[in-house]
């Protein structure tokens, strides 16, 4: 396989992250991380490979159109995958601000940078370039316990500042493609799950919150349903999406795994009853931690995306069922506390100087 140039955006996070691994562990593309490092990015997510010849990273806001240009004119990369987003809901609710920076400006900037630099291209470099935009199923806005999955033609119905301003950069993206031919692909993802996530998200607060003997909070009644994807399934049909998927096109990528929040909940307190009895004063299982609280403002009901289009078009399928990725995640996060902790260092940090998240 022909050695790439890749440019990833927000690659110090969660997904970003996991997609740098992935290339380095199993290619030898070349890989240039852009990320601002606010609040959810965390270069120790990727300690193991920072002295990696194939690998740089370079601290960067998105929305800094010169900085951007210098990179695409410096690097010049074959493919980006552009992850860098504001992500967290309840973060949109409270201030919608940085959302529509990010995702919305972030996205114009990128976008502008990539065409000025695709049409300097000639020949196979310039035939072989992609943008892989990387978005989420909530752009869809929910579903009914009846309804059928989401698929790549849903409308888009947005729910909170967040899935609007993702939204938007699909839009955005498409429009590039439409009006002025950069080669670009759109996948909207389902909720991930696997190690190296936030622990503000729900998994691994409902992790670190039984281990540590702390309430397990579940908004409303905790019906609500959501597709669960393992990180590393997900980063696997991002990669394969950029190699093999046609141009223009959208690809959903979900786990096949439909759960209530509280059967999620319920299935990590087993996992930790089972390898980490509980010894906690007053409490007989890990479960008794739950707790139910005010629901989010606007909460959607219930996403299930539907995937047939990226198995049958790219041969992709994930390899993790809920039972197996979670069980990996909660091993995970049991012996990786120094990462635990860095990560309570920086938000500790941000409350101090009143930090906003990215």
């Amino acid at each position: 396989m022909t050695v790439k140039k890749i440019l990833i955006t927000g690659g110090a996070g969660f997904i970003g992250s996991s997609l740098i691994r992935f290339i380095i562990e199993h290619t030898n593309h070349s890989v240039k991380n852009i990320d601002k490092l606010t609040y959810a990015g965390n270069l120790e997510s990727l300690s193991d490979i920072n002295e990696i010849s194939n690998y740089s990273f370079h601290k960067v806001d998105i929305c800094n159109r010169q900085k951007i240009n210098t990179i695409f004119q410096d690097f010049e990369p074959d493919i980006v995958f552009h992850l860098a987003a504001e992500s967290h809901v309840d973060r949109s609710i409270n201030d919608a601000s940085e959302f529509i920076k990010t995702n919305i400006v972030g996205t114009f900037v990128l976008l502008e940078e990539a065409l000025l630099y695709w049409n300097q291209l000639n020949g196979e470099k310039k035939n072989n370039f992609r943008f892989h935009h990387v978005s989420t199923d909530e752009v869809y806005g929910d579903l009914q316990e009846k309804d059928a999955l989401f698929t790549e033609i849903n409308a888009y119905k947005p729910s909170s500042p967040y899935s609007a301003s993702k939204a938007s950069s699909d839009h955005l993206v498409r429009s590039w493609f439409r009006t002025y031919g950069l080669p670009v692909l759109i996948t909207n993802c389902s909720n991930n799950y696997g190690p190296y996530q936030f622990p503000e998200k729900l998994i691994p607060v409902i992790i670190l919150n039984a281990i540590e003997g702390k309430k397990i909070p579940i908004y409303g009644n905790g019906k609500q349903v959501r597709d669960w994807l393992y990180v590393d399934d997900h980063v696997k049909a991002l990669y394969q999406c950029a190699l093999f998927g046609k141009i223009g096109e959208t690809y959903n990528i979900g786990g096949n795994n439909e759960i209530q929040n509280i059967d999620v909940a319920h299935a990590i307190c087993d996992i930790l009853d089972e390898i980490l009895p509980c010894k906690i004063e007053k409490i007989n299982k890990y479960k008794d931690l739950i707790v139910f609280v005010d629901d989010r403002a606007g909460h959607d009901v219930r996403y299930a995306i539907d995937s047939s289009k990226i198995q049958k078009e790219i041969g992709w399928q994930p390899d993790e069922t809920f039972k197996t990725g979670i069980r990996k995640t909660i091993e995970w996060y049991l012996i990786n506390k120094s990462w635990i902790e860095g990560v309570k260092i920086m938000k500790s940090s941000e409350k101090s100087v009143g930090g906003k998240s990215q």
